[in-house]
Order: C-alpha cells, then sequence, then structure tokens
C-alpha cells in the first residue's frame, strides 16, 4: 500500500500537468530533482522557461502553504536548473499551479498564476 499523502500529491500533480497542457505549456520533466530539492514541472510557455510549482490542498487554499522560504527554496531550485543545464539564466519564470478540494475530496478549482513569485 502506498502513502496516500504523497498519492494525493501526485494526483493533483497530474491534474495540474493536464490542465498547463490545455493552456499551452509544452512540459519538458517532471519531478526534476536534485540535492536541494524538487521542481515539480518544468514547462515552456511562450517561449519561455518555466518552473511550475503544484499545490494540492484539501479543505483550504493551497496558494496559502507558499512561504517565505518556499519561495527563496522555489528561486533558488531553477538557478541550479539552469545552471546543472547549461542555460542562460534570462527569461525564466515561477509559475504556481493551485489544485484545491473540498473537505470532502471534491475537486473545486484549479488555478494557474504566472510568475506567482513576483506577485507575492
Amino acid at each position: 500500500m502506498g502513502d496516500p499523502r504523497r498519492e494525493f500529491g501526485a494526483f493533483g500533480e497530474e491534474l495540474a500537468a493536464q490542465k498547463l497542457e490545455q493552456s499551452g505549456y509544452q512540459i519538458i520533466e517532471r519531478n526534476w530533482r536534485c540535492a536541494a530539492g524538487e521542481i515539480d514541472i518544468v514547462a515552456r510557455h511562450r517561449g519561455e522557461l518555466v518552473f511550475v510549482e503544484v499545490r494540492t490542498r484539501r479543505g483550504c487554499d493551497p496558494e496559502e502553504s507558499i512561504t517565505r522560504r518556499k519561495r527563496e527554496k522555489l528561486i533558488e531550485l531553477g538557478h541550479r536548473y539552469i545552471s546543472e543545464h547549461g542555460l542562460d539564466d534570462d527569461g525564466w519564470r515561477i509559475d504556481i499551479v493551485a489544485v484545491g478540494f473540498s473537505g470532502r475530496g471534491v475537486l473545486e478549482r484549479i488555478d494557474i498564476w504566472e510568475n506567482a513569485i513576483g506577485e507575492w
């Protein structure tokens, strides 16, 4: 038997990936890992490299779980990805996908926030 919390998060990531593709994102990679952590989804959208953090929550607003420390970690991970892949360090952004379920487990919303770190 798997970990229900991890399975719930993976289900949210799958829903987020579908929504991103429907919205014109080209997914390059999922669950990229390095020593510092993980980027949920790496994509291209309108010519930009995009690092996507997926937040899946039940009974509360998923975006509320993005702390200052998490924002800093996402920026660090973006720089590491670019460095490890030999890419240009300009022209990238971090988007957030909030996947919200009711307390009873009914999908209520999937919201994409482009360049979300700049909005916090």
